[in-house]
């Protein structure tokens, strides 16, 4: 990873891009990749397009998901405290005594998920936090004062956690899910043009919005670009953790490549075009599979307009949707270098259908 690169993945991490306001990450992503692309388009709802060779009949989409878990505010009570409903799959169990920024139009406003003192509670009667229970303190004591400080019903609310780097080769922060993955196209797009390689197809470099709750910036933009091929990726669960059942949840690691899945809404010939590439580069690569759908942008893309070849491409990750997501740094580079020796060994025109 270089200097520069991880640079950008610690502002790009550590800016908030909670779901359905996702415009600051995303301005930050496009003057990264700007340098590197012909053209870029955003659109209605914020996801961003960048584009090498748009004139070309052959569209070939490498696609991420910029938005992070996140809160809103739902109910302010007489004393100022604050009850909150979720915006994607936050979770509440890990809340409490959590610090977090609730964003206003007046700025953002640091507060926390308070909690009752273990002395006070009746500790054979504890329960897990829920939905219900958790509650946020931003040092105010009436609704008036919390509204006053330019927080009400509707504003979005995100964990305040930054990036870290663990035993120098874990990468661990919040928003990992899926910033990760913007990080990692993008990353496809500076080798492609310090490397000087002429694509002779039309690459749009796809950073979607509000795929936490349903993948919904990718349906948008898959029926607007048409694509002929899709490679999507997301994060995958690294397995090895305590309190994972690998019969259930099969044996993924983190440090042990990208995973590449199996399922209906894969392509099995571009799913196999990518696997061959790896073992031709040497690439290290897993293996998962997928009952029905992936549950990532896969879906949405796979089933758009007329149907698209696509296939995904995950990075494992520990401690999904909390604020201490964990991936290898080796893993990350080699996503991005998959996408991109799949992207400079596929031949424009290439028909992915099983048979003719």
């Amino acid at each position: 990873m270089k200097q520069e690169s991880f640079a950008f993945l610690e502002k790009y991490l550590n800016t908030a891009s909670p779901t359905g306001f996702e415009a600051e990450g995303q301005k930050l992503w496009l003057e990264y990749i700007k340098p590197y692309i012909d053209e870029y388009f955003v659109d209605t709802y914020g996801t961003v397009v960048g584009v090498i060779n748009p004139e070309a009949e052959y569209k070939v989409v490498i696609e991420a998901h910029a938005d992070e878990i996140a809160w809103f505010v739902n109910y302010i009570t007489d004393q100022g405290y604050i009850y909150v409903r979720r915006n994607g799959g936050s979770d509440a169990l890990i809340a409490p005594s959590k610090r977090v920024n609730i964003h206003t139009a007046k700025g953002t406003v640091k507060a926390v998920f308070g909690w009752p003192a273990i002395h006070v509670r009746k500790i054979e009667q504890d329960k897990a936090p829920t939905i219900e229970t958790i509650f946020l303190d931003c040092g105010a004591s009436s609704r008036q004062e919390v509204e006053e400080m330019g927080i009400h019903v509707g504003s979005v609310i995100t964990f305040d956690d930054e990036l870290t780097v663990m035993n120098e080769k874990y990468l661990v922060g919040r928003a990992l899910d899926n910033r990760v993955g913007g990080y990692m196209i993008a990353e496809v797009a500076r080798m492609l043009h310090e490397n000087k390689k002429k694509l002779p197809f039309g690459l749009y470099i796809v950073n979607a919005v509000q795929e936490e709750i349903g993948l919904r910036g990718a349906e948008m933009i898959a029926h607007r670009i048409k694509p002929n091929v899709a490679i999507i990726t997301d994060v995958t669960h690294d397995t090895q953790a305590p309190m994972y059942e690998k019969k259930t949840s099969g044996d993924i690691h983190c440090g042990k490549g990208p995973v590449i899945t199996y399922g209906p809404a894969v392509q099995n010939n571009v799913r196999d075009m990518i696997i061959r590439v790896a073992q031709e580069k040497e690439i290290p690569f897993q293996r998962a599979s997928a009952s029905r759908a992936t549950g990532t942008d896969t879906d949405a893309f796979a089933y758009s307009h007329e149907g698209v070849a696509a296939a995904l491409i995950s990075l494992p990750l520990k401690y999904m949707h909390t604020t201490v997501e964990t991936v290898h740094k080796e893993d990350v580079d080699n996503v991005s270098k998959l996408i991109y020796e799949f992207l400079v060994q596929l031949e424009s025109g290439h028909d992915f259908r099983y048979f003719k």
